[in-house]
């Protein structure tokens, strides 16, 4: 899966419906702050991002999809939607051609110049951006407002939040971890606290070393690793597989997290995708931080024994 690009967005988001006697507008503001209209729920939609096909389908939005990028490749029916391009270079012709009453776009993910060419089209486009968890939740409702499937999409958001807050309620109070989260290794690359995986990292009962940088998304320095000295690493990297460039923090074993190798790895689609899943890649942090307290707790009685 290509690494998306990482920015905030601006508003809070709202759904709202707008009833007339005879019909149904839907009205809806997306993540960009702007109202999406629509005269009926839609019929035929096209996903622009792989996180945003999986969210109409957990949204019971599946059979409405008829488009879709590259790497829609969850649930398993999306992998059989015909392809409209990738996420960052979208096949104009392939979209007109599924003649979509509604585009979801990513809205720090798509260029713009693609998306400015759908609205001269008359094509309506939401944007979408989930910021935080609840966001998640939020993405789920207003997908199932524009999509006629609020019901499956109001229990799939329901169960999300008590999943997320089961998880609060069993780790969030417990000693806090500090862990840096590593994107990527050349450009080396983390997060700040703006992130949507710093929220799962929270929800942990962690702490992310460089939450304070002003980037979303910013490019650092070994040097700036070593100096934070984190108790936890914690990587994705491409695909399912470990990245080897994990264990290159073996080289350092001063740095805390070598030394009690704690270092860890969360398969990206399932903590770099703003969907459901991401609380399956929080379970899975949350598990590793526990793991890193119980080897803190021993040290400490191995210290004092000896």
């Amino acid at each position: 899966m290509p690494l998306p690009k990482l920015f905030p967005f601006a508003a809070a988001l709202a759904a709202t419906v707008v009833a007339t006697p005879l019909h149904a507008e839907l009205a809806v503001v997306d993540d960009a702050g702007r109202t999406v209209r629509l005269a009926r729920p839609a019929q035929r939609v096209v996903s622009l991002a792989p996180h945003v096909t999986e969210l109409l389908f957990a949204a019971g939005a599946g059979p409405r999809v008829v488009g879709a990028v590259a790497y829609s490749d969850y649930p398993e029916a999306a992998r059989q939607l015909p392809r409209v391009g990738g996420y960052g270079n979208i096949d104009m012709e392939a979209v007109a051609a599924l003649k979509p009453d509604l585009v979801i776009a990513w809205k720090t993910g798509n260029r713009d110049a693609h998306l400015d060419k759908l609205a001269a089209l008359g094509i309506a486009v939401y944007l979408n951006e989930p910021r935080s968890l609840d966001d998640v939740a939020r993405s789920l409702e207003s997908l199932g407002v524009l999509a006629g499937s609020e019901g499956a999409a109001r229990a799939a958001a329901d169960a999300f939040r008590a999943r997320r807050d089961e998880l609060a309620r069993r780790y969030g109070g417990r000693p806090r971890v500090r862990m840096f989260y590593q994107i990527w290794d050349k450009p080396l690359m983390t997060i700040n606290d703006e992130h949507l995986i710093s929220d799962a990292i929270r929800l942990c009962g962690g702490d992310n070393v460089f939450g304070k940088l002003p980037q979303l998304a910013p490019a650092i320095g070994v040097e700036s690793v070593l100096a934070a000295d984190p108790e936890v690493i914690v990587a994705s990297g491409m695909g399912e597989a470990r990245p080897d460039w994990l264990d290159q923090w073996k080289r350092w074993p001063k740095l805390a997290a070598a030394a009690a190798d704690n270092l860890y790895f969360i398969p990206p689609e399932l903590i770099q995708r703003h969907t459901p899943r991401l609380l399956d890649g929080a379970a899975q942090l949350c598990s590793f931080l526990d793991e890193a307290r119980a080897k803190r707790r021993a040290g400490s009685r191995d210290a004092k024994s000896g």
